[in-house]
């Protein structure tokens, strides 16, 4: 499918994919801004860049990410003051376009720094550019239709500086059928590193649920060996709900980031089972959803998990929900929920305990032997 073919209509997974890039960047922003105003002799600057930024809008008119984001920049004057925007794509003709959709825009003169739109093919020597220069606080979004262009090196390029989070498409569809094709091997390197040859030979004999989970803990294990990193995969189904065709998949060096993304990304599920939500969505949300890592691990499961997990340990709230909960579809709220239910029943004893409604983060959590 063809990135003008993408835009031809406003489906459903793209407007929550764009709802999801949105609500982060304002939350984003806002912890950023927060951070540069208590720390006034650091440049009050962040920025938004978008590599596969599109024509701006869909044929039915609706706007994509990039005017989201810009319509949310203008309604905020701290955003109009700070933000920086860069917006990439190598159609000459989708740039034309978004460049008059950002004009007609009401109220981009409110913004203090024009946006920048480029028309550039997006490989190595952005990621190189990237990699060398010291960038203010960004968020990038790498959306390409394909997976041309979309490397380790370039989302470690974005991600190498403080408070710099990366969000990207990946085309699960397409990157299936690439690892067992030697004539794209050098992109499937570029992406998952050296061991993708070894990847695609382990996926011949896997179903799909089990490919599809070895492709994106491949993916997971790549993006770490950068660094210490949390990744967060958002799921997104066909019509039917069988067959997965995307993930959006987020990465940030800051369990704080990671915790407010899953917030939303929970939110966007389109399936919940006893209030966990899957990190996926489907247009047939009826249909149950195959989930990734352990995220098929329903609330029931996580008294015991955290009863063997944590035997003889005592450990504070906020703490256990740190280590715990990275790569498991549970929220504070279940942490909560759940260590209250041990505590009623005598399973645990708790310290600091100030107030028998809630259970708040200071309190320490003694666990039996």
């Amino acid at each position: 499918m063809s990135t003008s073919t993408f835009f031809n209509e406003s489906r459903e997974q793209s407007l929550v994919k764009a709802t999801i890039v949105e609500k982060y960047f304002d939350a984003w922003a806002a912890i950023i801004i927060s951070a540069q105003k208590a720390r006034p002799s650091t440049p009050q600057r962040l920025a938004y860049i978008d590599l596969f930024a599109g024509p701006g809008r869909y044929k039915d008119g609706a706007a994509s990410t990039p005017l989201r984001v810009l319509e949310r920049a203008i309604a905020t004057e701290d955003y109009c003051e700070r933000l920086i925007t860069v917006f990439n794509d190598r159609d000459a003709t989708s740039v034309r376009a978004l460049e008059r959709a950002i004009r007609e825009l009401p109220g981009i003169d409110r913004l203090r720094n024009v946006p920048n739109v480029w028309n550039e093919d997006v490989g190595s020597q952005i990621a190189t550019r990237l990699s060398s220069i010291k960038k203010v606080p960004t968020l990038a979004f790498i959306d390409p239709w394909g997976y041309k262009g979309l490397t380790l090196q370039l989302v470690d390029a974005f991600l190498k500086d403080w408070g710099c989070d990366c969000l990207f498409f990946f085309n699960y569809g397409r990157i299936n059928a690439g690892l067992g094709n030697p004539l794209v091997r050098s992109h499937m390197e570029a992406l998952f590193g050296a061991g993708a040859t070894d990847l695609g030979d382990s996926l011949r004999s896997l179903s799909p649920s089990a490919r599809e989970s070895t492709i994106v803990n491949a993916l997971v294990v790549a993006l770490q060996k950068f660094g210490h990193r949390y990744v967060l995969p958002f799921c997104f189904k066909n019509e039917t709900g069988r067959r997965t065709t995307h993930h959006l998949i987020f990465v940030t060096k800051n369990f704080k980031g990671y915790e407010v993304m899953k917030e939303i990304m929970a939110k966007s599920s389109s399936l919940q089972e006893q209030g966990v939500p899957s990190f996926s969505f489907s247009p047939a949300d009826s249909n149950r959803q195959a989930l990734l890592f352990e995220f098929s691990r329903p609330i029931d499961d996580l008294k015991q998990m955290l009863l063997e997990d944590y035997r003889g340990r005592t450990i504070k709230m906020r703490s256990l929900y740190k280590e715990h909960s990275v790569g498991r579809p549970f929220l504070s709220r279940h942490y909560k929920e759940v260590l209250r239910s041990l505590e009623h029943a005598g399973a645990i004893e708790t310290i600091g305990r100030r107030s028998i409604r809630g259970f708040a983060d200071y309190i320490l959590i003694r666990f039996p032997a």
